[in-house]
């Protein structure tokens, strides 16, 4: 089994900026693929960023130069730096990794977080 566990989230003003991260843990063999999803109340869930293992990134057109994704692969953590936020970015923040567990053989694998609530306050 792998775990995802997120933190960072919180309440903050338009403009104001959080960092969310996230921790895999657990029969971990790979991990091909981080990233941030996120839910807003009544709202289809979106990508918003992520990165693959190589370092490529990939942005939600709306946080493009607000939003940072980075990793640290040796400790198989994501972080979210989002800055310049606002009312539109409210939502509950989900961690996805796609990789394979170490008795997976050649099966990719989808994992979720729990989810962090971001709320920005205008």
């Amino acid at each position: 089994q792998v775990h995802l566990v997120e933190s960072g989230g919180g309440l903050v003003q338009a403009g104001g900026s959080l960092r969310l991260s996230c921790a895999a843990s657990g029969s971990i063999f790979s991990i091909n693929f981080m990233g941030w999803y996120r839910q807003a109340h009544g709202k289809e869930r979106e990508l918003v960023a992520g990165i693959s293992s190589g370092g490529i990134l990939n942005y939600l057109d709306s946080v493009k130069g607000r939003f940072t994704i980075s990793r640290d692969n040796a400790k198989n953590t994501v972080y979210l730096q989002m800055d310049s936020l606002n009312p539109e970015d409210t939502a509950v923040y989900y961690c996805n990794a796609i990789g394979r567990t170490g008795n997976s053989g050649g099966r990719m694998n989808n994992f979720w977080g729990q989810g962090t609530q971001v709320a920005v306050s205008s």
